[in-house]
């Protein structure tokens, strides 16, 4: 579980320091050619650049995600006692509900 949140947390900083770190670097003209660009240009540039460099990020962590092994996890086995309970429950609940409304139309 450490390891999902720490790829989690991981992938939200890269998320927020990415673009914002182009966009630095469009604006005080830390990239080579930038000076070149007219302040419009540099704009858009730096723009596409940041929405690319944030979906790489997704896609990166999407990716290590299907690669995490499924078999690793289990589910906590009070909340799948308790899960049961409730699904058998609402089925015996509906079972008497769906009994009643067949006595009231016969009658």
């Amino acid at each position: 579980m450490a390891g999902v949140i720490q790829k989690f947390f991981i992938a939200s900083m890269l998320m927020w320091i990415s673009p914002i770190a182009i966009l630095y670097g469009f604006n005080h003209n830390l990239f080579p050619g930038s000076i070149q660009l007219s302040p419009y240009s540099a704009t858009l540039w730096s723009g596409f650049l940041a929405v690319i460099s944030v979906n790489m990020v997704i896609a990166f962590y999407i990716c290590m995600a299907m690669k995490e092994p499924s078999d690793k996890h289990e589910p906590d086995p009070a909340f799948l006692a308790e899960a049961k309970a409730s699904v058998s429950q609402s089925t015996t609940s509906d079972e008497i509900d769906g009994s009643s409304q067949s006595r009231e139309k016969e009658e």
